[in-house]
């Protein structure tokens, strides 16, 4: 009998996770890990040497290092903060409305939520748990930069995206934890897709329909959803991006490393390309 998402989000926040690990998932995972999937891109444990600061890490600070273009030298001036710290710190960026230092606190949030849970699993959850409180009705918040945390987190950790894959791809499902927000939207189908250039056959085996997303009014909803489809190689859904090839709307986005305008019909070019690729192999 088919467990609902809702029931594993309650079991989750009990600590006795019902889903765990779910057959599909755990062989997509092992299928497309790579060590450079996988493995942090800086070694933040060689930053640290012996010097550990203590005390909370000033917000002037954290605007600071966000705002560098050199985040090396931003990861090597955290990394003498306890993990935990820095992890609490970024949080609270999240939500700024300043778009560049929105997104480096995505990116370092995954990078330092990986070296968390290599330390320490479960008080790696305890943050996850947070993020799915940020996104429940019952929180009284908005849930601003959950979904494109979880999914870079889940893109860098093999162990959290066992856990926690079920629970991202639920805010997709219309008959689970579905956000209606197209502002949300935007956030969630970025950390789907993120999460996908990782580990697309979790994705795929999902089951999801994500071709609804390019009926949306928004732009960047549906840009953000031909590149999944196009990531995921859902053939079947060929028909509707070909309806969007000609889709001038400009949208903004965050693709390594870089705030930048992008269209959807360049999107949905990349996604045909990937089909076709998919295709062809």
């Amino acid at each position: 009998m088919k467990q609902s998402v809702t029931n594993v989000i309650y079991d989750y926040c009990n600590e006795r996770p019902a889903v765990l690990c779910q057959p599909h998932i755990q062989t997509a995972l092992a299928q497309n890990r790579t060590e450079a999937h996988y493995h942090r891109t800086l070694t933040l444990h060689a930053f640290r040497g012996n010097l550990c600061l203590k005390g909370r890490i000033p917000k002037a600070q954290m605007l600071d290092i966000l705002y560098r273009s050199d985040a090396e030298a931003g990861l090597l001036e955290l990394g003498r903060y306890p993990t935990k710290r820095i992890v609490n710190a970024l949080f609270p960026l999240l939500y700024s409305q300043d778009e560049i230092i929105k997104w480096r606190a995505v990116t370092f949030m995954g990078i330092f939520m990986a070296d968390l849970a290599e330390k320490d699993m479960e008080a790696a959850r305890n943050v996850m748990r947070r993020f799915m409180w940020n996104l429940n009705d019952e929180s009284g918040g908005i849930g601003w930069g959950s979904p494109e945390a979880m999914g870079e987190i889940l893109a860098r950790h093999q162990g959290l995206a066992e856990e926690y894959a079920v629970i991202l791809l639920s805010y997709a499902d219309e008959d689970g934890n579905y956000l209606e927000l197209p502002m949300l939207q935007r956030g969630l189908l970025w950390g789907i897709a993120r999460f996908s250039e990782v580990a697309p056959q979790v994705v795929k085996d999902s089951k999801l329909q994500f071709s609804h997303y390019l009926k949306s009014t928004d732009a960047a909803v549906r840009g953000h959803a031909a590149r999944i489809l196009g990531l995921v190689g859902a053939k079947e859904d060929r028909k509707y991006l070909l309806s969007l090839l000609k889709d001038k709307s400009a949208y903004m986005t965050y693709a390594d490393g870089r705030y930048m305008k992008h269209f959807v019909g360049e999107a949905v070019e990349d996604a045909l390309l990937k089909l076709e690729m998919d295709t062809s192999n």
